[in-house]
């Protein structure tokens, strides 16, 4: 590089045009007409143009096609292959005057095609349209940036927003099952244990296709939240009745057995006060159906075999396997063959037959929660 086009790369706030021709007197011509707007610096060679414009980028090139040893052509194939120069706009000057090379030209990626001699104001009406069109181009990609990142903060915010509701909602469903769970004090952890029982089975289900269409559309992560409020109706039973030690009379049993209708009046009074009804809807059908028999002889609604919501037929294994493992004032609780044994023999009786099925390949799974569980909650 010269001296001079030392002075020339010079940084200022003027946009840069380089000018590229093999012809000292093209280049001549080129600068008188250039230099009065922008700062121009004028190369006789596709080699030095490359060369020089690793150390700076010009706005905008003026490139002749028709050069010794690299001409145009293959000078904007090379531009185009690098990503640091091929959003750099090229307008081709050339001496032919055909459509076929300037379609040649604007294929390769020319924004536009003059023919020599040009006049200077044409020159220049044509290198401000492009320069603006550029500054436009880049203004949009800014701008198309930035709205990106907006959308991306967003749904950062958002997603952060939900996880909080979310996390507040469980701990509010937790600290209402436990409130329950304390009147309740011979059923200790029941509420937690038969929450991970319904999550082997939902897992279960999932992956074998269980009942596949009437989970469409479940949010497994609300379902088990919702799990925690299966009991919620004990709230209305007598602590003379709910913690008797030793087994109830008919009349006792009848008054128990309505903690279930409750527990949907209470869920339904909730739903009153709140717009986000999903979870509640959930922990609605675990309150009312949870002790509903397959066979029709359950309560408190009396309903039979698949007319028994899903969550009411999941919850009651969960539900029947833990209070059979746990420790009552009139009972020892029973071993995991045990148990296992009474819903085997409830098979069509008390619990839908596919679901029981499905409880006998993962019941292991059953007893490692209560093994881990059972004594620490």
């Amino acid at each position: 590089m010269t001296a001079n086009e030392g002075k020339q790369l010079a940084a200022t706030d003027r946009k840069t045009i380089f000018l590229v021709d093999d012809d000292p007197t093209n280049l001549m011509a080129g600068r008188n007409a250039l230099e009065g707007h922008y700062d121009v610096l004028t190369l006789n060679s596709g080699e030095r143009l490359l060369s020089t414009i690793e150390k700076k980028a010009p706005d905008l090139i003026l490139l002749d096609v028709e050069m010794p040893e690299m001409n145009g052509y293959e000078v904007i194939k090379a531009m185009k292959g690098s990503d640091v120069t091929a959003d750099i706009p090229i307008i081709f000057l050339t001496a032919k005057n055909d459509s076929e090379s300037e379609l040649i030209g604007l294929s390769l990626g020319a924004v536009d095609y003059l023919t020599k001699p040009f006049s200077q104001p044409r020159l220049l009406k044509r290198i401000e349209m492009h320069l603006l069109v550029e500054a436009q181009k880049r203004e949009l990609i800014a701008q198309s940036q930035k709205l990106i990142n907006f959308n991306k903060n967003l749904k950062e915010m958002v997603r952060a927003k939900t996880k909080s509701v979310l996390e507040l909602q469980g701990a509010v469903l937790k600290m209402m099952a436990e409130l329950v769970e304390c009147r309740d004090n011979i059923t200790g952890g029941h509420i937690e244990r038969t929450q991970n029982y319904l999550g082997i089975l939902l897992n279960a289900m999932q992956n074998r296709g269980i009942y596949k269409k009437e989970m469409t559309g479940w949010d497994i992560e609300l379902v088990l939240q919702s799990a925690q409020l299966h009991d919620v109706g004990k709230i209305s039973i007598k602590d003379s009745i709910l913690n008797k030690a030793g087994k109830l009379t008919p009349e006792e049993f009848e008054e128990i057995k309505k903690h279930a209708a409750f527990g949907g009046e209470v869920i339904d009074k909730m739903m009153e006060s709140t717009s986000e009804r999903a979870f509640l809807e959930y922990a609605k059908v675990f309150a009312v159906a949870h002790h509903e028999k397959w066979d029709g002889t359950g309560y408190p609604c009396g309903l039979k075999g698949e007319g028994i919501p899903l969550l009411g037929r999941l919850m009651a294994i969960a539900d029947v396997y833990d209070a059979l493992r746990s420790d009552r004032p009139y009972k020892r609780a029973y071993s995991h063959d045990d148990a296992v044994r009474v819903i085997t023999d409830g098979r069509g009786a008390h619990f839908d037959p596919v679901l029981v099925d499905l409880f006998l390949n993962v019941s292991d799974y059953f007893n490692n929660v209560h093994s881990k569980f059972g004594r620490h909650l």
